[in-house]
């Protein structure tokens, strides 16, 4: 994704973070178990977190050049999406089983991060 990409991407998941975090303060709290508001405030955390994150390698790509950063962002959203996705959907369905590819976008993340590492690393453009 080029930095317009990313900045738009990440405004809409900011959106998207703002609206279930919302959505499960005031209309799952009486609905889901404990637990599973625990669940989907996670999901919410990692979805915010990754969404500036999406925003700060959009802001980063011009000082330290483009294509690991662009796979950076690119890893940020596959992490929210199986991350906060997988986690989004235990806590409204139960499926535990979905509990077993969420680490896959733990996996992006980790992955996404080391990248904005490793580009700063090598240098400014």
């Amino acid at each position: 994704m080029n930095e317009r990409t990313l900045i738009i991407v990440g405004a809409i998941n900011m959106f998207i973070a703002v609206c279930c975090g919302a959505f499960g303060a005031h209309g799952l709290k009486k609905i889901l178990s404990d637990e599973m508001l625990v669940i989907w405030h996670t999901a919410v955390t990692y979805q915010v977190m990754h969404a500036l994150g999406m925003i700060a390698v959009a802001l980063l790509m011009p000082k330290f050049g483009g294509a690991m950063m662009s796979w950076a962002g690119n890893l940020m959203l596959v992490g929210i999406v199986i991350f906060s996705g997988s986690l989004y959907l235990l806590a409204l369905t139960g499926t535990r089983v979905l509990g077993a590819i969420t680490p896959i976008g733990g996996v992006a993340f980790l992955a996404a991060w080391l990248l904005v590492g490793w580009s700063a690393y090598k240098g400014m453009r």
